[in-house]
């Protein structure tokens, strides 16, 4: 039996995922990103059980298709941005199709109308965190963050990232040297 799960995002959603269904004796062969497989049937009071249990850490079951289509959009998202070895340079709206069996139209005008904002913002909202993210493990250049995730220039990245967070890159990464006392302030 397949479940969906809402706001399943990240490695710690799924290994709670999995300690919650080991502690109601429901054994799985899958626990993916938003995604659950169930072996064999699940009665409608484990159900409710589970949901609960997974409410407490502000995940949610799902049964709506539309909600699970979303949430499904948002997973190819995050595992492309986040998880992806080598990031390919790719059209998203042609790999979002192909993923998902769907016409992009179709799933951009449906998660706009869900979520409140476009689909190519969330992608961008999600690349600066990922910019983010490998700013704070310092093991990249601005070029070659820029070139991992398929920015046309550093200053296009530069330009992205100053309109999300209000900060310049170099500006972010100075803020994380402070925060870790390495720098003297006085």
């Amino acid at each position: 039996m397949k479940l969906y799960v809402r706001n399943m995002v990240c490695i710690r959603c799924k290994m709670i995922v999995k300690q919650e269904l080991k502690k109601l004796s429901l054994h799985f062969v899958v626990v993916e990103l938003g995604e659950i497989e169930i072996l064999g049937n699940i009665s409608p009071a484990q159900l409710e059980e589970l949901d609960v249990a997974l409410l407490k850490y502000g995940l949610e079951l799902m049964d709506n298709k539309k909600s699970i289509l979303i949430e499904k959009i948002k997973k190819v998202i995050v595992e492309l941005i986040h998880y992806a070895d080598e990031q390919q340079k790719i059209n998203f709206s042609d790999y979002l199709s192909g993923k998902l069996n769907h016409n992009y139209t179709y799933l951009a005008n449906l998660f706009s109308d869900t979520v409140g904002i476009n689909i190519e913002h969330y992608i961008i909202m999600h690349k600066i965190e990922r910019v983010k993210e490998l700013l704070v493990y310092d093991e990249l250049s601005l070029t070659e963050i820029s070139y991992k995730l398929h920015y046309s220039s550093v200053a296009h990245l530069s330009n992205q990232f100053k309109k999300i967070t209000g900060l310049t890159p170099s500006h972010f990464k100075k803020l994380k040297v402070y925060r870790k006392g390495i720098v003297n302030l006085e």
